[in-house]
């Protein structure tokens, strides 16, 4: 990576044009665009309409962010994406100092790991507004926040390194038990096992590394095979939700492992699990969240990178990332 300069004016880059007042220059930190699903990601498509409201977009994975002299810069290309046909068109690398953003979108994928706390760190001191706000993603873990603070929502949980402990686990149960790292995504990982299971104790070595690493488990809620609601919040607000059904062949509802996306509305249970939790998301400065619901149960709150504006609008016609750019927009001229 080039080395940053010490002030702008000793890179072009960073003596970025004049804009038209009611637009903004959008920087989305996030993984390689070549990883970037363009039917599927949600950041495509917030990134599509911001380029198709005239904003300056730009993008940057996280491992480009930098400090110099107390200044968060990164080392960032301008990448509008379009929608017909469905690509990116990015510019060559530059210098970006993030202050010079009116917003940052941070859509890193986890794991939460140091170079993504590090991340964090580097954005919280970035000048500029940040969705989500690095300080939540920082503190508040996906899985472990429900089990902190909102116990009752959720199935019966145990987060722990111990073997004999997920083991007990299981026998109280009685029945199937679902195991989970605390800090992955997509479904990475997600076994369902249960007391019975010879495979039980070498399936808990093999997720914790042999006791080194906490993992997650909870009673398995037969009710997926109805849909696992990926729920959308706007400053939590529920704005929509998708129901994701599992295939026939994994207990799985996540679509990239073969989950199918069906409409559905949202219930009296997703309403109230929303309005509990909302306060607490708009407290933390978290703009947009997806949560997860399995019948009447909440399993993970999902702060990082959550999906599911395009399979929404596919099922409804309604593009939310229109509404969160609005939010965006009203938020920044307000500031």
């Amino acid at each position: 990576m080039p080395s940053f300069p010490a002030s702008a004016s000793e890179n072009e880059p960073l003596r970025l044009g004049a804009r038209r007042e009611e637009l903004l220059r959008a920087l989305f930190v996030m993984d390689p665009l070549e990883r970037i699903g363009l039917t599927t990601d949600s950041t495509f498509a917030m990134m599509a309409e911001a380029t198709a409201r005239g904003h300056d977009v730009w993008m940057a994975e996280a491992s480009a962010l930098a400090l110099r002299d107390g200044r968060t810069v990164a080392w960032a290309r301008q990448a509008p994406a379009f929608r017909d046909p469905l690509r990116f068109e990015p510019g060559p690398p530059s210098t970006l100092e993030l202050a010079s953003c009116d917003v940052v979108f941070m859509r890193k994928d986890p794991p939460i790991d140091a170079a993504y706390v590090l991340a964090t760190h580097l954005l919280e001191g970035a000048g500029t507004l940040v969705v989500n706000d690095p300080v939540s993603l920082r503190a508040l873990n996906e899985k472990l926040w429900v089990a902190t603070n909102w116990p009752h929502l959720q199935p019966e949980t145990l987060a722990t390194s111990r073997r004999e402990a997920i083991v007990a686990f299981a026998e109280e149960m009685g029945t199937p038990i679902v195991l989970k790292p605390w800090n992955g995504n997509g479904g990475r990982g997600i076994v369902v096992t249960s007391a019975s299971d010879r495979n039980l104790p070498a399936l808990i070595d093999l997720l914790t590394t042999e006791g080194r690493e906490a993992i997650i488990a909870q009673r398995y809620l037969p009710e997926v095979a109805d849909g696992d609601r990926r729920i959308l919040l706007f400053d939590g607000e529920a704005m929509g939700v998708v129901n994701r059904i599992p295939g026939v062949s994994d207990h799985r509802a996540n679509l990239h492992v073969g989950g199918r996306a069906a409409a559905a509305d949202l219930r009296p249970v997703d309403l109230a699990i929303c309005a509990e939790i909302g306060p607490s998301l708009r407290e933390h400065g978290l703009l947009f969240v997806g949560i997860d619901v399995i019948g009447d149960r909440l399993t993970e709150i999902n702060l990082t990178s959550p999906t599911g504006f395009q399979e929404y609008a596919r099922l409804t016609g309604v593009h939310l990332e229109r509404d969160l750019l609005d939010r965006v927009e009203r938020r920044v001229g307000s500031r």
